[in-house]
């Protein structure tokens, strides 16, 4: 793997935790000690509905993950608060649940994890920036390219940091970076695949990055702590949907509009020729649905949920469909507008792919899949026709194979993702000199 490869296939700056003397973990959380840790790996999808775990072997020799464990436990309504952890107490225990089930299925106990971060503070874009290089014959090199991504990233996160300002009224936050991927390279208008080495005048370079406010992957870190666990890395969802969809194969140019819809958030991530152009959060998922028919039949929210779901499975009765099904086409127009409004600043895309893949626990409701295949909604939008829609499958999601037979939807294509970001991550924490020469590059 060449060095460009490498940079696009990382997507993530690991994150660390020195374990010292005595386990300083939960009661509710077990000694986890694992099987030569480095050919295993935990993926925590800590959704809004559901926690999900997967326990992966990596094959490092090929870059593939058997998933041989497979746990979920539900969550609590007050537990996660637009896609960040609101209780960690609570969250923690529903994490150890899911664990005990998937460590179980999967007869080793693993240490090693990757944890996925979602929520509307999370922001994620693609930065493009020129450089004019004084010495052109001089030939592009390691400490060159640290120097141009260090200067993207610098950008970025000012980006981000002004972003969150405005959002929350003025404080100003601190933000740690998540994710980091290299989108393009062009040196003096000639497209490149591996800088170093070229000579030229104009370097111009496009670097996805995400950023995430500190408190949140705090709380995800000090999870990861009481669950007795080594956080490997964070991953922004969207970001790990689309390492999911793209694989590692640096000749992938995909071009697709990826949406991942939780219980709390809609995520969505643009893919242009195989680079993620950004990724986009707001806060309406399946739960505001459920709130919707609770609120508009006054009804517990459990009945709600059970009146939803049966409007896809057919099990309600003819005379609650209409009020359910109006209930949900209010917040459906409203959802509607938000993708609008998110895939409207996508402004540097001449136009937009058409195809559209979708995963999570709230594309579930057909409402959903019917209002984006049939409705005019994308027309204010630059595409070039009507949107194709689609799940994501499983067998789709490049070099991770389910071994359990329990990995059977879109709804754990999130967690399949984390995994790939995972081995990702692996795959250079074991490269050496190379591995402290990407931590530069990959982090402010």
């Amino acid at each position: 793997m060449d060095m460009l490869d490498k940079f696009k296939s990382v997507g993530t700056k690991a994150v660390h935790h020195a374990k010292t003397g005595a386990s300083k973990a939960s009661s509710a959380a077990k000694s986890r000690v694992g099987k030569k840790d480095d050919q295993y790996l935990v993926a925590l999808d800590i959704g809004t509905e559901f926690v999900k775990a997967l326990i992966g072997r990596v094959n490092g020799v090929d870059s593939t993950v058997e998933i041989i464990g497979v746990g979920r436990a539900h969550q609590g309504l007050n537990d996660m608060q637009a896609g960040a952890i609101a209780d960690i107490a609570a969250v923690v225990e529903n994490c150890d649940k899911a664990l005990n089930k998937a460590e179980e299925e999967a007869g080793v106990s693993v240490r090693t994890c990757i944890i996925g971060i979602a929520g509307e503070l999370v922001k994620g874009t693609t930065t493009t920036i020129r450089v004019a290089r004084q010495e052109a014959t001089k030939v592009l090199d390691i400490a060159e390219m640290e120097k141009i991504i260090n200067l993207v990233q610098e950008r970025a996160q000012e980006k981000a940091k002004e972003q969150l300002k405005w959002e929350l009224g003025g404080k100003e936050p601190d933000v740690r970076l998540v994710n980091s991927a290299l989108v393009s390279i062009e040196i003096d208008g000639y497209p490149v695949t591996n800088p170093i080495g070229f000579q030229g005048k104009d370097v111009v370079i496009q670097l996805y990055t995400a950023f995430a406010p500190l408190i949140h992957i705090g709380a995800l870190e000090k999870t990861a702590q009481e669950l007795d666990l080594d956080l490997l890395a964070v991953a922004a969802e969207p970001f790990a949907v689309a390492r999911a969809v793209i694989g590692n194969n640096p000749s992938q140019s995909l071009s697709a509009i990826l949406m991942d819809v939780g219980g709390g958030t809609t995520d969505i991530a643009v893919i242009n020729d195989g680079g993620v152009q950004g990724t986009k959060m707001f806060g309406i998922g399946g739960r505001a649905y459920t709130h919707a028919v609770e609120r508009d039949l006054g009804v517990e929210y459990e009945k709600a949920e059970e009146f939803k779901v049966g409007l896809s499975t057919n099990q309600i009765l003819a005379s609650k469909r209409p009020a359910v099904e109006a209930a949900l086409s209010k917040t459906a127009d409203v959802w509607l507008g938000g993708i609008e409004l998110a895939l409207g600043e996508f402004n540097k895309l001449d136009h937009l792919p058409h195809r559209m893949f979708l995963c999570g626990g709230g594309s579930s409701l057909d409402l959903l899949m019917e209002r984006l295949e049939t409705g005019e909604w994308y027309k204010s939008l630059p595409f070039t026709r009507r949107p194709n829609v689609h799940h994501i499958r499983p067998d789709q999601v490049a070099g991770i194979k389910d071994k359990t037979g329990d990995v059977t939807d879109h709804t754990f294509i999130t967690a399949m993702g984390l995994l790939r970001v995972g081995m990702d991550t692996m795959q250079f924490v074991n490269t050496g000199s190379i591995r402290d020469k990407l931590d530069k590059m990959l982090s402010v």
